[in-house]
């Protein structure tokens, strides 16, 4: 080989590399963003297909429903906690189904309600109270485009009684900073 024909591989092979490099650290970067979404039983049983389980510290979504009655709001400031369960049909709460605690400080969406599907944004935690749980910071309740039908609106209850705020809580919103 001549020395110019080396010195064109070279440049070509130290580009390839370089765009490699490139292309490896942006993939790198990307995996720290991931949010991987995950039912409640997912969480404490691993996926189906793979087993994968989420660790501690991990940032995901999880989606599931609100279990009717476990809603529980602090009067002091926007804290409130709530547990999810599995979409499962018929909507049917049981006290064998599996849940997870969510806690997040915040307004709720107007659509939150007990019964309603959900996807929070959060960590997973191990509580001393609840055990695995989610800190959310961000709670998306879905939109259904209100149709529901009879079946469904008949077991998940139509009645949706919007959330109240007092001023203590929304100054104590205000003043945290978020």
């Amino acid at each position: 080989m001549n020395p110019r024909r080396k010195k064109r591989l070279a440049m070509v092979a130290s580009i390839l590399i370089g765009i490699s490099a490139v292309f490896g650290l942006v993939l790198y970067a990307l995996s720290q963003n991931i949010d991987l979404f995950f039912t409640p039983s997912e969480i404490t049983q691993g996926k189906k297909e793979t087993g994968l389980k989420p660790i501690f510290g991990q940032r995901l979504r999880i989606g599931g429903l609100v279990v009717p009655g476990t809603v529980k709001r602090d009067p002091e400031n926007l804290k409130v906690s709530f547990k999810l369960s599995d979409m499962t049909m018929p909507i049917v709460f049981k006290d064998s189904d599996i849940t997870v605690t969510v806690y997040y400080e915040g307004i709720l969406p107007d659509l939150f309600r007990e019964g309603q599907g959900i996807v929070a944004n959060g960590t997973l935690v191990d509580h001393p109270l609840t055990g695995l749980s989610i800190e959310a910071s961000e709670v998306l309740a879905k939109h259904d485009e209100n149709y529901m039908p009879a079946e469904l609106a008949e077991a998940a209850g139509k009645k949706h009684e919007k959330a109240t705020y007092t001023d203590k809580q929304l100054q104590s919103k205000s003043t945290n900073g978020y």
